[in-house]
């Protein structure tokens, strides 16, 4: 069930509303229920328009009364519609009755045993809605104590819905990103636009703070962003208090730029709170031994593991940390995935907020690994993107499951969405890099040792994995890696334990990244390899035969049957 609470200053007004017959879907108007059960009915009276007036008089009474002694508030009037989902089953007038006694009753209109009361009445015009007109002045003249009127009739519903076995709406905790208004919504349309001008800000800032490394950097990005005008804030002092972005075109009616302020985006976008993630960021000096994308990646598989743990804070930092991470991936991504990665960054926006205060030092090395992805070109093959990517779902998988164990419903709505649209990226990006390893399968002898050492390190999985149609870009990879001079052995038990292949639907894909990028960061040194090979003289029972991959032009040899 769902509610929608506005205020008002007409009684009359509003009652001609909710009797009129001429407006569409208004059937047999009629109350259900009323603060004393006694209330006239215009929708089961001989003469509506005189019944209405009487009971707009009833209505109104204390309002009367104390505009008399100068304290009546300018808005009076109270409206609540309650809407059943369309799959509900059809309720009654008695239980649609009940209903809206509990729903005045939770939001301060008419407490519990409480004679001096709001007026009320619950009118049913429809089989799927009721409204409740009230008037908010007590019997004691005394205005309503009704604060918070949404959430603790939110709060109402959902126990309604848990009662009468109704379909339970999915429901937030406040920390969403504020909804485009219907103006706004109207406004995108005349101009062409799929998204307004508030989605298309909040956008363009996020995807800078993902790429920023200090509140300077990201002041700058904005800056240089096409389309977008900047006004920064600053104390008498001179530094930066806050900014406001306004889209270029988007005007009001005096042709001036409509501004909003970071948060009015989203609640994690006012510049104290960015700062607090930028200054959370670890700067990594110097040049990189290991691959800035390797990097990345393999800080993204530690989230899966470490959200099991029992650091909620430390669970929200890296979530934030890793939708900028998403944030930033349509930058440099191909044009071909840019839109569900871009669509994937934008559903998991909801999943990186929750009521858990996310402390951001414990995401620092994930921020840092992120900061220098983004500044490293990715290679025209889009291996490491697939590599990424491939870590990405597995992280939005686990974080679907953090979200849920806590009842953070939108969240975890939020991550599915999200992984819908990194798979749909995965699968463009992935197809390439996997065929050009596939074509380098090694020769068959090759082949079946992988197949034995596969079946050692990994029993639980190996059927998975040897079905996977990525077997032979697997099994080309730990090749390379056996030609740099690895323990294949080794090198598949530290796969498996950087995260578990419970999750995964492509079990040999996840390998075959894991394995290529641990061969990368991990090869031994030409001293290792050469010390590797007087062990393996002086122990001729276990020789290290050199493997030579196929080349692409040679046939292909014929694949094993695996059983």
């Amino acid at each position: 069930m769902i509610a929608k609470i506005t205020g008002g200053k007409d009684t009359g007004g509003l009652l001609r509303y909710l009797y009129d017959t001429r407006k569409q879907g208004h059937t047999d108007p009629h109350l259900v229920a009323s603060w004393d059960g006694f209330a006239p009915d215009p929708g089961r009276s001989e003469d509506p328009a005189e019944t209405r007036r009487l009971l707009v008089a009833d209505l109104d009474l204390h309002v009367k009364q104390a505009e008399r002694l100068g304290r009546a508030p300018e808005r009076h009037m109270w409206h609540c519609s309650i809407r059943a989902a369309p799959t509900d089953r059809h309720l009654n007038d008695d239980e649609w009755a009940t209903i809206a006694r509990r729903v005045v009753t939770a939001t301060g209109i008419a407490p519990a045993n409480d004679p001096d009361g709001c007026r009320w009445v619950a009118v049913r015009h429809a089989d799927d809605h009721i409204h409740i007109a009230a008037t908010t002045v007590r019997a004691d003249l005394r205005p309503a104590r009704h604060w918070n009127d949404y959430l603790t009739a939110d709060r109402e519903l959902a126990a309604i819905e848990r009662k009468y076995g109704l379909f339970q709406v999915v429901r937030g905790d406040r920390t969403a990103a504020k909804r485009p208004t219907r103006a706004e919504q109207e406004k995108a349309k005349r101009v062409g636009q799929a998204r307004t001008a508030r989605q298309r800000l909040r956008t363009t800032v996020r995807t800078a703070v993902a790429a920023a490394t200090s509140t300077e950097e990201f002041i700058s990005l904005l800056q240089h962003a096409d389309d977008v005008l900047v006004d920064v804030k600053h104390f008498p002092s001179g530094d930066v208090r806050g900014y406001t972005v306004a889209l270029q075109g988007d005007t009001n009616g005096r042709q001036e730029p409509i501004w909003f302020s970071g948060s009015q985006l989203a609640p994690d976008l006012s510049l104290p709170q960015i700062r607090q993630r930028l200054d959370a960021t670890e700067q990594q000096q110097g040049p990189h031994r290991a691959n800035p994308w390797h990097q990345a990646t393999a800080a993204a598989e530690r989230i899966s593991r470490r959200l099991e743990d029992d650091d909620d804070a430390a669970a929200q930092a890296r979530l934030a940390a890793f939708g900028e991470a998403l944030d930033a991936l349509p930058l440099f991504a191909p044009l071909d995935v840019r839109s569900p990665l871009r669509q994937g960054a934008e559903e998991f926006e909801r999943a990186t907020r929750s009521r858990v205060r996310a402390e951001h030092q414990h995401a620092r090395a994930l921020r840092g690994a992120v900061r220098a992805m983004v500044r490293e070109p990715v290679p025209g093959d889009g291996a490491l993107l697939a590599m990424f990517l491939d870590a990405a779902i597995l992280v939005v998988i686990a974080t679907a499951r953090w979200h849920q164990l806590r009842h953070h419903d939108q969240q975890v709505v939020a991550a599915h969405q999200t992984l819908l649209h990194l798979q749909a990226a995965y699968e463009q990006t992935a197809a390439a890099p996997l065929a050009a390893r596939a074509q380098r399968r090694p020769p068959q002898q090759v082949v079946e040792r992988h197949i034995l050492l596969i079946r050692q390190a990994m029993p639980e999985h190996a059927e998975r994995v040897l079905e996977d149609t990525a077997f032979d870009a697997l099994a080309a990879v730990l090749a390379d890696a056996e030609n740099d001079g690895h323990d294949l052995k080794e090198l598949l038990q530290q796969a498996i334990g950087q995260r578990a292949l419970d999750d995964a639907r492509r079990p040999a894909r996840v390998l075959t990244w894991r394995v290529e990028r641990l061969g990368a960061r991990l090869a031994p040194s030409a001293r290792a390899r050469a010390a590797q090979a007087r062990g393996a003289e002086r122990c001729p029972s276990t020789p290290v035969q050199p493997v030579r991959t196929t080349p692409a032009t040679q046939p292909r040899p014929p694949q094993v049957r695996r059983r």
